[in-house]
């Protein structure tokens, strides 16, 4: 018996989330969607780059 890996992807799994992504949102909406979850890593990046800045700011005083 093989050992199960956990978060180890076969090309069927992939398939089947893909599959299910459009069947969920629609081939319009995926654009937006990608389009939104950008924009949330980048507001998320720069939040954590402004955090960061404040931190070492109050380090050298």
């Amino acid at each position: 018996m093989e050992p199960v890996l956990l978060g180890a992807f076969g090309p069927w799994q992939i398939v089947l989330v893909v599959v299910a992504v459009l069947v969920l949102f629609g081939g319009k909406k995926i654009p937006e969607l990608m389009k939104g979850i950008g924009q949330g890593m980048k507001e998320f990046k720069k939040a954590k780059k402004d955090i960061s800045e404040e931190v070492d700011d109050k380090e050298d005083k």
